[in-house]
């Protein structure tokens, strides 16, 4: 089946769930005008299910290739991303002065879901190249933005970023790759990369890598790192494209899944080193890599939500098609779609309720990161920052969660046909895998949120975060609406949990952190859990008010999450409180 962006959804957890119209009531988006979001989607969702989404299972079968030093990308890509970039889908959220549409980052954010829905191998190559814009842009020289910006911007040329080495995964600091001074300015980069997605490709002339080193005078560790621009091809004074720098890939992975998306190992140095350019401040890199991996972050987030919803849609229309057995007292002759028995229509709800669930928590991240650099109030500012600081490990690590539950999900549904290549069910479950992986550990994430983003300022983040979610419970407890069934008791139980969890932890950060570190995970589960249970409601709440759709279909979704997921959270606060010395005492089974 193709794919079709859920438009309606969408905008419902933009405007509402993700507080953009609130947003854009008090003044944080400018003259930025609302109504042209719902077009600006529709004509996404087009491009994607008429383009990508056909090359979807090209890419899946045909993979990439590697000879003599370059990468050939599927039949149809190069051309499809052509297509996408002469659209302007590139430069929705880019800087205007850089030729960019200067659109909220929210709107991007749901083009990134679409783009991954459709097409989730596609979808990461753009995702890394905003990446690189949000870098270069904040941390630039004038000069290496007047060559290179406006380029990126447009999606002539696309972006990489390169972190990883064999010895250095999560522990960046451990990198080996050298750089060295050079008389002009510039510098020279030697060294190995490995893991580097998109690292090389036929689809654009030019690729802008920024690259993680360290200089020869470099304190040990983290502080010692540099970021440094090297383009596949060094530019020359009037724009045209020079010499073939020094950076090749040498390797490509052959991976469990996205085989269309090249992940390359790149190597630097074999004809004298890669001419590079400082981003930012000597030995001051991973400031400005942060910057990238935190857009990187939610993007990937947004992947999972992708793919969730695609993997929900097929297994919709499946269970919709697929005749077996007879509903519970119908008599006769014949079979009965399989959507009629009560333990299919579960799976098919937990698929689309924690999807949705996941779409609102990335939304809601990006209209933070928006208002922290649109509005005009300094205080207002930095509340979003600290909002969006907060939700960012919660957007990436609960919403790839999810999107391997609801892959897998998608294939239960489908049967002994789901483990067959040929229905596509199982492409999505090999595509989710990497998103709980790349751009830092889903475990990462959870060490985040409780050691940063929860001890920062003593919590204050989460309790105000905590106080607009219980303002939402009070709005459904008080509805007198019967078909939220226990919707209302079921959150206010799940915020309890939550806030009575977090104040545990933050005891326990500084004077006990293996305890706190032991509950990290399910901790972040259960923020996921409570905080996507609150939004679905709110949304629900809203619909109900504006009359706008089907009102119903979301108050019946919001009561589903609430009593099948948000119940978790008492179980989950009792691991995190309860479990502790188990997991820290395991070296008795684990070293045994």
């Amino acid at each position: 089946m193709t794919y079709r962006a859920p438009i309606n959804d969408m905008l419902l957890a933009l405007n509402h769930g993700a507080g953009l119209q609130a947003a854009m009531e008090a003044g944080h988006y400018g003259d930025f005008d609302g109504d042209i979001t719902a077009a600006v989607l529709e004509e996404a969702g087009k491009f994607a299910g008429d383009v990508l989404a056909p090359l979807n299972r090209v890419g899946d079968e045909n993979g990439i290739k590697l000879n003599d030093g370059k990468v050939t990308t599927a039949p149809g890509w190069p051309d499809a991303y052509q297509r996408w970039t002469a659209a302007g889908w590139n430069a929705v959220s880019g800087p205007e002065a850089f030729g960019g549409q200067g659109l909220p980052l929210a709107i991007n954010a749901a083009c990134t879901e679409i783009w991954s829905a459709s097409n989730a191998a596609f979808g990461l190559c753009p995702l890394l190249t905003l990446s690189a814009i949000e870098a270069l842009d904040a941390h630039g020289s004038e000069e290496l933005k007047k060559i290179y910006l406006g380029k990126l911007v447009s999606g002539q040329w696309t972006g990489t970023m390169q972190l990883t080495e064999p010895q250095a995964g999560s522990d960046v600091g451990a990198l080996r790759t050298r750089a060295e001074r050079a008389a002009d300015g510039s510098y020279r980069i030697k060294g190995t990369k490995i893991f580097i997605t998109y690292g090389d490709h036929d689809m654009t002339d030019n690729i802008v890598h920024f690259v993680l080193a360290r200089l020869p005078d470099a304190p040990a560790g983290t502080k010692g790192i540099s970021l440094f621009l090297i383009p596949k091809f060094l530019v020359n004074a009037d724009g045209s494209l020079g010499q073939r720098n020094d950076i090749y890939p040498s390797g490509i992975e052959h991976k469990l899944g996205m085989h269309a998306s090249p992940t390359c190992t790149m190597t630097m140095g074999d004809h004298g080193g890669a001419i590079g350019y400082l981003i930012g401040e000597e030995n001051r890199g991973m400031l400005c890599m942060f910057t990238m991996m935190n857009q990187a972050r939610l993007g990937v987030g947004l992947e999972g939500v992708g793919i969730a919803d695609r993997a929900y849609q097929q297994a919709l229309a499946y269970a919709q098609d697929r005749r077996q057995g007879r509903a519970i007292g119908k008599k006769g002759d014949g079979s009965d779609a399989i959507i009629v028995h009560p333990d299919v229509k579960r799976m098919l709800m937990q698929m689309r309720a924690l999807t949705a669930a996941a779409r609102t928590i990335c939304y809601a991240t990006a209209v933070a990161l928006d208002v922290s650099v649109r509005a005009k109030d300094p205080k207002t500012r930095a509340d979003a920052a600290a909002r969006g600081a907060l939700l960012t490990p919660i957007a990436k690590a609960f919403s790839t969660d999810i999107g391997n539950e609801v892959a897998y999900l998608g294939v239960q549904i489908h049967g002994g046909m789901g483990f067959i290549e040929e229905t596509g069910a199982a492409q999505y479950s090999r595509d989710a895998r990497i998103t709980s992986i790349y751009e830092g550990t889903n475990g990462i994430q959870s060490i985040d949120l409780v050691t940063r983003k929860l001890a920062a300022n003593g919590g204050e983040a989460v309790w105000a975060l905590l106080g607009e979610l219980t303002e939402i419970v009070i709005r459904v407890e008080t509805s007198n609406d019967p078909a939220f069934g226990t919707t209302g008791a079921k959150l206010r139980d799940a915020l309890n949990s939550l806030d009575r969890t977090s104040r545990w932890l933050l005891e326990r950060v500084t004077s006990a952190p293996n305890e706190a570190l032991a509950g990290a995970t399910p901790y972040l589960r259960l923020f996921g859990a409570t905080l996507g249970g609150c939004v679905l409601a709110g949304e629900a709440l809203a619909a109900r008010d504006a009359s706008e759709g089907d009102p119903e279909r979301y108050v019946t979704l919001a009561r589903f999450f609430a009593e099948n997921i948000s119940v978790q959270a008492a179980s989950l606060e009792r691991t995190v409180i309860d479990s502790a010395e188990a997991v820290n005492g395991a070296d008795a089974v684990l070293l045994a």
